[in-house]
């Protein structure tokens, strides 16, 4: 491939919507005001755009430490021009929230939102007791796009359901997990395993997002 063509083969996709991906694994944002993303994941943009860190302080703050000391932290994009965005190259998925719909995410998989989208990072009690590090989800409300990532193509688990917490990656807001520790398969596979704790949704006509792999929280 000559240098032309790579450079017209890889040129950004001709689009409208707010959202869209460019690959499976970047997103572009068509900026015309503000929208929150997680901090780090700008590998490019046109135009004009200004990022600002966001750090602790209720509903609009963005830092919250789970008890490693590590947590979640977002920017926020102003201006207007296309942002591009990723994060260690998992894939993106973009979901459309209607208005009261709520999701919950867990921090590490949030890419970024719209500003329409109103959110919260609220500590999951139900599971503090258990070892998942992911004592802390954000939990976005319509209306809007939201954008995740995942490794590896995501599959949604209707409940009640059982899942590994590392593989677990965001769940709908009208369902709510509990621990469960199964001390059998602690014995068999291992104190390492991830496996011995879980977590149980068992609200019905709710889902789940878990992906295939089972990515460490911080401190684990």
């Amino acid at each position: 491939m000559d240098l032309d063509e790579f450079v017209d083969t890889h040129a950004p996709n001709e689009g409208g919507d707010a959202f869209e991906l460019e690959h499976s694994k970047l997103l572009d944002v068509a900026l015309d005001g503000t929208i929150m993303a997680k901090a780090g994941s700008m590998v490019g943009y046109t135009g004009d755009i200004s990022f600002e860190r966001k750090s602790a302080g209720g509903l609009k703050g963005m830092l919250k430490k789970k008890a490693t000391g590590e947590g979640t932290v977002m920017m926020e994009a102003t201006g207007s021009g296309h942002l591009y965005l990723a994060d260690q190259g998992k894939e993106v998925q973009i979901l459309e929230l209607d208005a009261g719909e709520e999701i919950s995410v867990n921090g590490n998989d949030v890419l970024a939102f719209e500003n329409t989208i109103e959110w919260d990072i609220r500590m999951m009690k139900s599971i503090a007791g258990a070892s998942t590090g992911g004592l802390f989800n954000v939990f976005l409300e319509g209306p809007g796009h939201v954008a995740i990532t995942t490794h590896g193509e995501p599959i949604v688990l209707q409940t009640p359901v059982t899942t590994d917490p590392n593989a677990t990656v965001a769940w709908s807001g009208n369902v709510s997990p509990s621990s469960k520790r199964d001390i059998n398969l602690k014995g068999l596979l291992g104190r390492s395993s991830g496996e011995s704790y879980q977590l149980e949704f068992a609200g019905a006509d709710g889902f789940v997002i878990v992906q295939p792999y089972e990515e460490l929280q911080p401190g684990q």
